[in-house]
């Protein structure tokens, strides 16, 4: 592929943010990182990079290159780009909105999820689900999906966010934390689930 000289800067940065960040650029990091001064500048430059074949693009997302060859060396499958919705709290309810903080790439293979899957990933804020083996500052992978009785699920109870066990007793849903120092959660008035627990990702070492 003949890329400018520019061009080779930028698709390099781009590899170099997708294995240690673990995502792909925003238009507005990569206008940062080289000192564009307009969002058009790094469209003009990531057209005619897809034109050249040294990236991909997908329409309807915010950060939508892909980078075709990045796991052809290693002869892995092609990476899984799921959004990080900020924090959900493994404690306490509480309200929050949802906004994109980032991608993150993971190997469907190795979390065993579909490449088709709706999936999220949101950061566990508590110690409320620590007997589920789920940690402050984990991130948890899950997906738009029904739960099932004893699913560990993110939801919406009343109002407000928090990461718990789903379970069923008598035909009445409620939420239960694996930390006994918290109360089971009994909706008063409604309880939505967000995403069913699929995939764990260890953010601290031991």
């Amino acid at each position: 592929m003949n890329l400018t000289p520019r061009q080779s800067e930028i698709l390099s940065f781009i590899r170099e943010y997708a294995e240690d960040c673990g995502g792909i650029p925003s238009v507005r990091e990569i206008m940062a990182r080289f000192g564009f001064t307009s969002p058009a500048t790094v469209a003009s430059h990531l057209e005619l990079m897809e034109k050249k074949g040294a990236i991909r693009r997908e329409p309807g997302r915010s950060r939508n290159i892909i980078l075709p060859d990045l796991n052809k060396s290693s002869g892995r499958s092609e990476l899984l780009e799921v959004p990080l919705y900020g924090m959900i709290p493994a404690g306490i309810p509480e309200g929050q909105e949802q906004e994109v903080d980032r991608c993150i790439l993971l190997d469907p293979e190795t979390i065993k999820i579909p490449r088709n899957a709706k999936t999220f990933a949101l950061e566990v804020r508590g110690d409320s689900m620590i007997g589920a083996g789920i940690l402050d500052r984990d991130v948890v992978i899950l997906e738009h999906a029904q739960p099932r009785n004893r699913d560990i699920v993110a939801a919406l109870i009343d109002g407000d966010v928090t990461l718990k066990r789903f379970l069923l007793e008598g035909g009445s849903p409620f939420l239960r934390a694996e930390n006994p120092l918290y109360p089971d959660l009994i909706p008063a008035q409604e309880l939505l689930i967000q995403g069913v627990f699929r995939a764990l990702i260890r953010t601290q070492l031991p």
